[in-house]
């Protein structure tokens, strides 16, 4: 996958914007990178280990640091900063975000869980 030509985050720091090369912008929210990080801590080391993150309406991106040219580590506000987002992830996030999300509120709400 090649790297974004352009990676911005919001004035309120409430959303990242990816552009590839050829393609349109994806915006992905804060939130849902957060709650779908590729950390360890958020999807465990098999399916069976994943955690269902609840409580991060709220969650803001503090910083984007580049990882190597093949990935981003984010800091959030609340100091999750420890998944790499390669520009292969960002670019699935961007392309299945409805699905993705859906399946993230699903989960809250099979688990009781709120968004916060």
């Amino acid at each position: 996958m090649a790297a974004p030509s352009e990676l911005r985050v919001s004035k309120d720091r409430k959303l990242l914007t990816v552009t590839f090369p050829g393609h349109a912008p994806f915006e992905l929210p804060a939130e849902m990178l957060r709650v779908l990080s590729p950390s360890a801590e958020v999807q465990g080391h098999s399916p069976e280990q994943r955690v269902t993150v609840p409580n991060k309406r709220n969650v803001a991106i503090l910083k984007v640091e580049p990882v190597g040219n093949y990935a981003v580590r984010i800091t959030f506000d609340d100091f999750h900063d420890t998944g790499i987002f390669t520009w292969a992830y960002l670019a699935t996030l961007g392309v299945e975000k409805a699905e993705r999300w859906q399946g993230y509120l699903d989960e809250l709400a099979e688990k009781g869980l709120s968004r916060g």
